[in-house]
């Protein structure tokens, strides 16, 4: 007898029944489409147990590693625990103390902060901190688990931000805040080092990236790894000696910091991040993305490079969904 368990509830999956059958057949509310594994409207999680292989044909790497299957093809031979993908009881609050806090430039914060439990994340995935229970905000990880021994985030300032102004104001190092995560799927897999690397993103769109670049550096990926990071002006950028060092250290590591303003001084290009990437690297199949920063740039950025030549399965994106009172 197998059980699936969902939220506090215990069921009996049926003889050649699936995840998705049993708990809808229950009055579960999961959403699902086609029924066949094509849509992945269907997409959980399991919180424990190991959902068998055929169950994720056709998800993501990422997802794979965090236990996404697809209910409806999902007949597991073994109990399973699972949960919706967005299922906030999933993950519990974690208090954390602010080691540090430095500006990166005249608007994007570092934030160092040490966790009191431990939390397992991948360089690129975000966290949720909290000024208060009722009020939070998702930030990326420019962290390395196996190379920071805190996290580390990048907040870009957003005028009248109710969380990153109270980040830049008032926060102080001693203090605890709290989290909750990691989530996302944008981040680096080990396996096929020699693929190539395209990362593209613009202003605090550098946080993941960043850690995604030294992530893979250190796990001995030998492909040809290309970053190209935009910002209107110089006041924009930063970081830029970190990189420019990466470069030095590593032979297959290319920087190309752009400027859209207007004319760009030597060792920076003119244009648009994305529109510098596309022209310097114009055939992209079989090359893996990682697009991270303004949604209007990572919506216009992915489609171009699926019409040259990228896989979506290969295109990996966190759009920086922002509002006024960020």
């Amino acid at each position: 007898m197998v059980n699936i368990r969902y939220a506090k509830d215990n069921f009996e999956l049926g003889e050649n029944q699936s995840v998705l059958d049993c708990l809808t057949d229950r009055g579960v509310p999961v959403p699902f489409s086609c029924r066949s594994g094509v849509c992945q409207t269907c997409l959980m999680r399991a919180t424990g147990g190991t959902p068998p292989e055929s169950s994720q044909n056709g998800l993501k790497d990422t997802l794979k590693l965090q236990n996404y299957f697809l209910a409806c093809i999902c007949h597991p031979t073994a109990d399973l625990e699972v949960a919706m993908p967005n299922d906030d009881d999933v993950q519990a609050v974690i208090p954390a103390t602010v080691k540090s806090l430095k500006l990166l430039n005249s608007e994007i914060m570092h934030v160092e902060l040490e966790c009191h439990a431990s939390i397992e994340y991948r360089a690129g995935q975000f966290i949720n901190l909290f000024r208060d229970r009722s009020l939070g905000r998702s930030y990326s990880l420019a962290s390395v688990p196996h190379e920071d021994d805190h996290l580390h985030l990048h907040v870009r300032r957003l005028p009248q931000g109710r969380v990153s102004g109270w980040i830049h104001e008032e926060l102080r190092p001693g203090e605890t805040v709290e989290i909750r995560g990691p989530g996302g799927d944008c981040f680096y897999t080990p396996g096929n080092t020699e693929q190539g690397l395209v990362l593209i993103g613009t202003g605090s769109g550098l946080a993941p990236l960043y850690g995604i670049i030294r992530d893979a550096l250190s796990r001995n990926h030998t492909g040809p790894i290309h970053l190209f990071h935009g910002s209107r002006d110089l006041n924009g950028l930063y970081l830029t000696d970190e990189l420019r060092d990466l470069v030095q250290q590593y032979s297959n590591f290319n920087y190309v910091p752009c400027l859209s303003g207007g004319d760009a001084p030597h060792g920076f290009a003119a244009g648009r991040a994305d529109d510098v990437a596309f022209q310097q690297i114009p055939n992209l199949k079989n090359w893996r993305m990682f697009l991270c920063g303004h949604p209007d740039m990572v919506k216009a950025a992915k489609k171009k490079a699926f019409m040259a030549g990228a896989s979506m399965k290969d295109i990996y994106a966190d759009a920086f969904n922002v509002s006024q009172s960020s």
